[in-house]
C-alpha cells in the first residue's frame, strides 16, 4: 500500500471520527450554556450547531477539516454583520478547543460526544420547592382590590418598569455592550416582561432574580411569536387558512399554546389578522388572506386556540392580535411602507378580524408599523384609544410592535423618542417592546405632560393580567420541563399537524396525471425541494427541524419504492449547480413522471421579505423549461409562502400542487395527496396573478365606472389592460380535486325580506366523479347599488361537505340583514333597501346566481362594528 493511499485511509478514519452529536455544557455567572454540534457527511462535511437556552438559529456556511481539526464559520440573522467561529479538536470521545461567539472574547471549552444532558433535566430537580400547591383562581373583583394594592405601593420607576420589555439575551451572552443585560434589568425592576426566552432553564433563571431581587418581586410575562406551532410546527398560517377548517386551526393553535407554555412562554404575540391583498408583501405568508368574513372566523379560531376556556390554565396563553391596523395594506406590499386608505376600508375589510378577536376575548394587541391619516399607529389617539379602546371595548393590554414608539420619530410625527413617548402613551400603548423610550416617562410626568394617572391605568392591566394567569400567586407555574419534555413534538400533535397539511394543500391543476396510484413507475424528484428540510417556513424556531420530513422521505415511507425514485437539485434556490440542470435531465429521461419541486426558501417570506418579483428564480424557472422539454408527464409542486405568478406553468405542465410551507410532517402530506391516499380539498384564500403587473388583485373589488363585461372585454375604453385579462389565474375560493362536483341552480325561500326576516338560499351538491371527496360551497352576496359603491361579491358564508361517489347533499345558507350591513360614512354601521343577488358555488369564480330585494333594512343608531 502506498503511502499515499495510507494518508488518505487515516484522514478518512480521522474525519469519521468526527460523524455525530457532540455537546459541551458552559457555566456563565448568569446561566448555563448548552451547545450541540451536530456533523454529518454527504457530499461534504457539514455542521448544524444548537445554541441553547437562547433562541436564535446559527447558520454555518464555510467548513474546513485539517486533520482531526475542525474549523467553521457561521452567523445568525438576529446578530447581522457579526460571525460565530469554532475551531474544534475532535479525539476519540471527546473534542476541546475555541468557540468565538459575537460580541464576545473568545473562550476554550471541551465536550464529549453524545446529546448531553437536556437544560431540562438540570432544572427538574431544582423545581421542587419552588411549587406551589391548591392555588385558586381569584375572581375578578379579588384581583382588583389585589391590583390597587399593589398600585399604591409602587413608584413611578416601578410602574414604568411594568411598561418596558426587555430580551431574554442582549444577544453577547454577557460581554459588555450598549444596553444593560436582562438580569441586571430584571433586578432593578426596569422591565415587566421578557422576549424570546424558548427554554424553560432560561425563563426559570430570569424569573427567579424578579421574584426573589426586584422591587415587589412582580413576577414577569414571557412573551413569544407562536406564529404556526412551537416545537410542533403546523402549516404557516396562509396554508392553514386554505383549509377553511375553523377545528383544525382552533386545534393547531391550542397544541401550540401547550408547548410553548410549557417551556414558560405565557404571552404569545399572534395571532397576526392583517388582510392581505398583495403577494409582494412578505407577510402575506403569517395571514389568513384577503377575505375579512373568512378572516374573522380564522382569527376567533385562533384566540379560541390560544387561551382556551381560561387563561389560569398553565397550557393556555395570552392572544395578541396584530398588527392593529391596516398593516396589510402597505403601499407596492413593501414592509414598513406608507398606508393610505379610506375609512370606508378600514372597517370594511380590514377592521372585521381584530373585531372578532376582540369579542371571542383575547387578552392583548399589538400596533402596527404604517400611520393611518398621516399619524403613525403607535402614537395614533384617535386609533389606539377612540376606535380600539372606546369603540371597539377593547380592555386589554396594547403593546407595541418592535421598535415602533422610537419609530415614531423617523416617520416625521415626533421631534425626539421623549415626544414620540408622551404620543404613545396618550394613545393608552401599555407596554413598550424592548426599545427604552419609556424612560423618559418620569421626566415627562415631573414637567407635567402626562400623569401618573395614565402609567396607573396602563400598570392595572398589566398587573390584572399577570393575575389572571395566576404568576402573582404562583410565579413558577409556567415552568414545566418536566411537560416540556412530554408534549414538545408529540406524536399526537405530529398527527395533527399532518392532517391540517393535508388539508391546507390546494389543487390548482390537474390534467389526470394525479393521484399516483402506480407505484411501479419510475419517478424523477427533480429541484431544490425534492429532499429539503426547508418545508417549515418563517416564523419558528423549533430545535426539531433536522427532523423534518422532505418530499423524498415521505414518498419512500408512504410504500414508494427507492429503487423507484430519482432525486436529483438540479439547482439550489436561486443558485446554479455545476452540471445540476444535466443530471436532472437524465433523471427525467429515466423516469415516466416527473415531480417538479420547486418554490421559495423560507427567508423569502416573512417580515422584512418583501418581492418585486413573485415568480420563481430565474435559475428555477431555467431548469423547469430544459425537464419540460423531456416530454414526460410533470407535474410542478410549490413550496412557497405566498401566491406566485405561475402561466408559464399552467400552459406546460400536466399538475400544479400548492404546498405552501407544510410545517414538520410536510413530506408525509404531500406524498399522501400526490399519491391518492388524502383526496385535496384546499381552496385559496388569495387570487394569484396572472401577471405582476395586475397586483394587486383581488376577488371583492369595486365594478368601477366602465366595468368589463363579456360584450365589452374587446373594446377599449373600459377598465382593463390592454395586454392581458383583469381576472387572476386562479381566484380566491378556488381548488380542484381527484373527483368533480356538480352545484345545482339556487333556491331561495322567498324573493323579498324585511329586516326582520330570515331567508334561505339553497344548493343541492352531487359528486359526480368516482372517488369521494370534500368540497367547500361558498355563498357570496353582492349589494348592487347603494349611497356608497359596494365590492361586487363578498363571502357570507360557506359550508364544507364530504360526498361519496355520486352521493348528493343539499346545502342551506340563511340570509339576514346581519349580513348585508357594512359602513359608511351616513348610517355609520348598517344595510340599505334595494336589490342584491346571491351567488353560490365552488369558488368566487365559479358561482351560480339569484336575486332578492332588501325591503326595510335596519339602519344601525350606533357605532358598534358589524360582525
Amino acid at each position: 500500500m502506498s503511502t499515499f493511499q495510507e494518508s488518505k485511509i487515516i484522514l478518512e478514519s480521522e474525519l469519521n471520527s468526527m460523524i455525530g452529536t457532540w455537546h459541551f455544557l458552559h457555566q456563565t455567572p448568569d446561566t448555563t450554556i448548552k451547545m450541540q454540534f451536530i456533523i454529518d457527511k454527504k457530499e461534504a462535511i457539514a455542521l448544524s450547531v444548537i445554541l441553547e437556552p437562547f433562541p436564535f438559529p446559527v447558520e454555518i456556511h464555510t467548513v474546513t477539516v485539517e486533520g482531526n481539526l475542525l474549523l467553521a464559520r457561521g452567523m445568525s440573522q438576529f446578530v447581522p454583520g457579526e460571525s460565530f467561529e469554532f475551531d474544534l479538536t475532535f479525539e476519540n470521545q471527546e473534542f476541546q478547543g475555541r468557540i468565538k461567539l459575537p460580541h464576545q472574547e473568545a473562550f476554550f471549552v471541551k465536550g464529549t460526544k453524545g446529546t448531553g444532558p437536556s437544560l431540562e433535566n438540570l432544572l427538574i430537580s431544582k423545581l421542587s420547592h419552588y411549587r406551589k400547591q391548591d392555588v385558586k383562581q381569584r375572581d375578578d373583583q379579588e384581583i382588583r382590590q389585589a391590583v390597587e394594592a399593589l398600585l399604591n405601593k409602587m413608584s413611578i420607576t416601578d410602574k414604568i418598569g411594568q411598561m418596558s420589555q426587555c430580551m431574554s439575551t442582549n444577544l453577547s451572552l454577557g460581554s459588555d455592550i450598549d444596553s444593560d443585560t436582562p438580569e441586571k434589568l430584571i433586578r432593578e425592576g426596569s422591565v415587566g416582561s421578557v422576549l424570546s426566552a424558548v427554554n424553560s432553564n432560561r425563563v426559570f433563571e430570569l424569573q427567579k432574580i424578579a421574584v426573589e431581587q426586584s422591587p415587589h418581586g412582580i413576577p414577569l410575562l414571557f412573551n413569544f411569536d407562536v406564529i404556526h406551532g412551537f416545537q410542533t410546527v403546523f402549516p404557516v398560517p396562509l396554508a392553514w387558512s386554505c383549509s377553511w377548517d375553523m377545528a383544525a386551526i382552533r386545534e393547531a393553535s391550542a397544541i401550540a399554546a401547550k408547548e410553548a407554555s410549557a417551556t414558560g412562554i405565557n404571552y404569545n404575540h399572534g395571532p397576526m389578522v392583517d388582510i392581505t391583498r398583495d403577494p409582494r408583501w412578505g407577510r402575506v405568508v403569517e395571514g389568513a388572506g384577503e377575505d375579512p368574513y373568512l378572516g374573522s372566523l380564522i382569527a376567533k379560531a385562533q384566540v379560541e386556540g390560544f387561551q382556551g376556556d381560561s387563561l389560569f390554565d398553565p397550557e393556555t396563553i395570552i392572544a395578541c392580535l396584530k398588527h392593529f391596523v391596516a398593516y396589510g395594506a402597505a403601499e407596492a406590499g413593501r414592509d414598513y411602507n406608507t398606508v393610505d386608505i379610506s375609512e370606508g376600508t378600514l372597517r370594511n375589510v380590514y377592521l372585521p378580524p381584530f373585531q372578532a378577536g376582540i369579542e371571542a376575548g383575547a387578552g392583548s394587541v399589538m400596533n402596527s408599523f404604517n400611520t393611518y391619516q398621516g399619524v403613525p399607529v403607535a402614537g395614533n389617539r384617535y386609533i389606539l384609544n377612540e376606535l380600539l379602546r372606546k369603540e371597539l371595548g377593547f380592555d386589554g393590554i396594547l403593546i407595541s410592535d418592535y421598535g415602533s414608539i422610537d419609530e415614531i420619530v423617523a416617520h416625521g410625527n415626533a421631534k425626539d423618542s421623549k415626544e414620540a413617548a408622551k404620543k404613545a402613551l396618550d394613545a393608552t400603548m401599555d407596554i413598550e417592546m424592548v426599545t427604552r423610550s419609556y424612560d423618559h416617562l418620569h421626566e415627562l410626568i415631573e414637567r407635567g405632560l402626562v400623569t401618573v394617572e395614565q402609567l396607573n391605568e396602563a400598570v392595572r392591566r398589566i398587573l390584572t393580567f399577570k393575575y389572571k394567569i395566576g404568576i402573582m400567586d404562583d410565579p413558577f407555574r409556567y415552568v414545566r420541563p418536566e411537560k416540556e419534555k412530554e408534549y414538545h413534538f408529540h406524536p399526537k400533535h405530529l398527527g395533527a399537524s399532518r392532517k391540517l397539511a393535508q388539508k391546507s394543500i390546494v389543487l390548482l391543476k390537474n390534467n389526470g396525471v394525479l393521484p399516483l396510484a402506480d407505484k411501479g413507475q419510475k419517478l424523477a424528484v427533480i429541484g431544490p425541494f425534492g429532499d429539503s428540510k426547508d418545508m417549515l417556513g418563517p416564523w419558528q424556531w423549533s430545535r426539531y427541524s433536522k427532523e423534518t420530513v422532505t418530499l423524498r422521505e415521505g414518498l419512500q415511507e408512504n410504500g414508494f419504492p427507492k429503487t423507484h425514485l430519482l432525486v436529483e437539485a438540479g439547482c439550489t434556490v436561486e443558485e446554479a449547480l455545476d452540471g445540476g440542470v444535466e443530471r436532472a435531465v437524465a433523471a427525467a429521461e429515466q423516469a415516466d413522471i416527473v415531480i417538479l419541486a420547486l418554490g421559495e426558501s423560507s427567508e423569502m417570506s416573512g417580515e422584512a421579505a418583501s418581492r418585486m418579483d413573485i415568480t420563481l428564480p430565474k435559475v428555477q424557472q431555467e431548469l423547469a423549461e430544459a425537464i419540460v422539454r423531456v416530454g414526460k408527464p410533470t407535474v410542478l409542486v410549490l413550496t412557497n409562502g405566498r401566491p406566485l405568478v405561475l402561466d408559464w406553468f399552467e400552459h406546460h405542465v400536466d399538475a400544479i400542487v400548492e404546498t405552501w410551507f407544510l410545517g414538520s410532517q410536510a413530506g408525509h402530506a404531500i406524498a399522501d395527496v400526490l399519491l391518492g391516499e388524502y383526496n385535496p380539498s384546499g381552496k385559496l384564500t388569495m387570487s394569484f396573478p396572472v401577471h405582476i403587473g395586475q397586483v394587486p388583485v383581488y376577488y371583492n373589488h369595486f365594478k368601477t365606472g366602465r366595468p368589463v363585461t363579456e360584450s365589452n372585454k374587446g373594446e377599449k375604453f373600459f377598465s382593463r389592460y390592454i395586454d392581458g385579462s383583469n381576472g387572476p389565474l386562479y381566484p380566491f375560493g378556488y381548488g380542484l380535486s381527484y373527483t368533480t362536483f356538480e352545484i345545482s341552480d339556487i333556491q331561495l325561500s322567498q324573493m323579498q325580506m324585511t329586516d326582520s326576516e330570515t331567508m334561505v338560499a339553497s344548493v343541492t351538491v352531487t359528486n359526480t366523479g368516482t372517488v369521494s371527496g370534500e368540497e367547500t360551497v361558498q355563498m357570496y352576496i353582492q349589494d348592487l347599488y347603494g349611497s356608497v359603491v359596494r365590492p361586487v361579491k363578498e363571502l357570507k358564508g360557506f359550508e364544507k361537505v364530504k360526498l361519496a361517489a355520486g352521493e348528493a347533499k343539499e346545502i342551506c345558507f340563511s340570509i339576514t340583514t346581519a349580513d348585508l350591513v357594512y359602513w359608511h360614512p351616513n348610517l355609520k354601521y348598517g344595510a340599505e333597501s334595494g336589490d342584491f343577488k346571491v351567488y353560490i358555488g365552488s369558488s368566487s369564480l365559479d358561482v351560480k346566481e339569484a336575486s332578492f330585494e332588501l325591503l326595510q333594512p335596519t339602519q344601525s343608531k350606533t357605532d358598534k362594528v358589524a360582525k
